[in-house]
């Protein structure tokens, strides 16, 4: 029961323009985002540790976190802002952008920006959201503007 009431929170809350607090969404039941960067894909972590909707635009949260590729580590804060939201009967997607800005470590730091998709299931027989499925798409640029690489990371 309490998932169809968030469903139907949720639907209303988009068609009066009000977003439902879903920032658990992002910390991804506390696992990290996988994917790749660069033109050999190398391999890339990415774990949200906070998430926090902004209580002035309900459409944007807060997350902080850190990024893991070969031994660098880097913590890393920013803002992902939701900018469409389409429903179907059984499949509800979420479409926004996201800004994460790494600490400064030297030249292997930087920016990720881009897009981000969504997507999730609607079991209305148990009444729980399923299948749900976050990718981020977008680029790096380190802070020194020397590299500058494709990134796709998703989740598990």
């Amino acid at each position: 029961m309490k998932k169809i009431l968030f469903f139907l929170v949720l639907a209303s809350n988009f068609i009066l323009a009000q977003m439902p607090n879903i920032s658990d969404v992002w910390l991804n039941n506390s696992k990290a985002y996988t994917g790749t960067i660069g033109d050999k894909n190398q391999e890339i972590k990415l774990k949200i540790s906070i998430s926090e909707q902004n209580r002035k635009n309900d459409q944007e949260y807060f997350v902080s976190g850190y990024t893991l590729v070969d031994k660098n580590y880097t913590k890393f804060e920013g803002k992902l802002s939701i900018t469409k939201y389409k429903d179907a009967k059984k499949k509800g997607r979420v479409f926004g952008e996201y800004e994460l800005a790494e600490e400064n470590k030297g030249k292997h730091s930087g920016l990720f920006k881009g897009k981000f998709i969504y997507t999730f299931k609607w079991n209305k027989d148990s009444e729980k959201v399923e299948s749900e499925y976050i990718e981020f798409i977008g680029d790096w640029k380190s802070y020194d503007g020397t590299l500058d690489f494709k990134t796709r990371i998703k989740n598990q």
